[in-house]
Formats: structure tokens, sequence, C-alpha cells
């Protein structure tokens, strides 16, 4: 019996390093994706300041209109980043939740044998 909780043990050990291992990589590619956020919300800031200017100084909508739409599609997908990736680094998605599941039910059959 001392064997066999061990073994089950050790295995619940391995598997919790692998689910920790796999969310780490997951939060990497979070921080990933909020560099690149800010990467585009520095050029969209620039692309919207040069739409301002060229506005201001042409008073001729069609090539502040055009840095415009560029400006507000790179601040669009710049939220769109770092939306995934705030939400990939909860706390919760780092767990090790079939861990957790698992222990929880190989408690309750030792409590009961």
């Amino acid at each position: 019996m001392l064997e066999s909780l061990s073994g089950l043990l050790r295995s619940e050990l391995n598997l919790a390093r692998a689910e920790v291992d796999r969310n780490l990589r997951r939060a990497g590619m979070a921080v990933g994706l909020l560099v690149a956020a800010v990467i585009l919300f520095l050029t969209a800031l620039n692309v919207l300041a040069a739409a301002l200017v060229s506005g201001l100084a042409e008073l001729g909508l069609d090539a502040a209109w055009a840095s415009l739409i560029v400006g507000v599609v790179f601040a669009l997908v710049g939220w769109a980043h770092m939306h995934k990736g705030l939400g990939d680094l909860k706390l919760p998605s780092l767990a090790p939740s079939r861990t957790t599941e698992n222990v929880k039910r190989d408690a309750q059959a030792v409590k009961g044998a």
C-alpha cells in the first residue's frame, strides 16, 4: 500500500510539473503579446500624431484621413493583443488545476480505503 501511495504521489508531482511548465510557457506567450501591444500602441500614437499634423497643416483630408484610418487600425490591433495577453496572465489560468483535482480525488479515495 505504501509503495502504491508513493508511486501515486510521484505521478501527481510529475503531472504538476508538466502542467506548471505548460502554463508558464503560455504566460511567456502572454508577455510577448503584451510587448507587441505596447509596440503597436506606440506606433499608433505616432501615426495618429502624423495624421493630426498633416490635417492641421494641409486641411486637405486625403492624407490625414488615410493616416487616421491606419492609426485607428493599429490601435485596435494593439488593444486586441493587450486584452488577450492580460487575460492569459490571470492567476487561475496559471494554476495546475488538473493536478489539484487529481489530488482531491486521490485524497477522497485514500479516506475511503
